[in-house]
């Protein structure tokens, strides 16, 4: 496609996120047992994509420091996003990641899953489509003032996105954490 070839690409790799309204911009990251949350207001024309993690040993979906992490990485793409003009009412959300790619250890992919679908619920955030779970990872593409995205799963011995996150820790939550104001 023309528009794609002439698109911008910005990548997003664990702990970051990015809003815009340029249509010519095209997001991407590499997704294991990690979640990008894609939003974006349609009216607005605005969108942008987080990609978060639990952090490891977590020892329930309640844990207070892992949900911290979590809460932080969505507060803030969705505190962009009304920056930059967004309604919290308009908002629509596309999921993505979250696999298990070892057997025999906690299932942090799941975690990470469950946990985005229930944020998105509490906060009243339409989810459109996306696609969690499994046991492969995910190379994504994000149109974020279109709301188009394209996956492509990685074969299960492609270890790339493994050692990527295992090399990869948490974004500290900054001093004041919960003093973000979501409108």
């Amino acid at each position: 496609m023309r528009g794609e070839a002439a698109a911008a690409k910005i990548h997003v790799v664990q702990g970051e996120q990015f809003v815009t309204d340029d249509p010519g911009i095209v997001l991407s990251t590499l997704l294991g047992s990690c979640v990008s949350a894609c939003m974006r207001d349609p009216v607005a024309a605005v969108g942008g994509m987080n990609h978060f993690l639990l952090p490891g040993g977590v020892a329930s979906a309640a844990d207070g420091v892992a949900q911290r992490h979590a809460v932080h990485a969505m507060e803030l793409l969705v505190n962009e996003l009304l920056k930059r003009g967004a309604r919290r009412e308009r908002l629509e959300a596309k999921l993505f990641g979250g696999a298990r790619l070892i057997d025999g250890l906690t299932d942090i992919g799941s975690k990470n899953a469950d946990f985005a679908e229930r944020f998105l619920a509490a906060e009243g955030i339409r989810l459109v489509g996306g696609s969690l779970r499994g046991e492969q990872g995910r190379k994504l593409q994000y149109w974020p003032v279109s709301g188009r995205a394209r996956q492509s799963l990685m074969e299960r011995e492609n270890r790339q996105v493994f050692d990527a996150e295992r090399r990869s820790r948490p974004v500290a939550v900054p001093a004041g954490e919960g003093a973000v104001e979501l409108f």
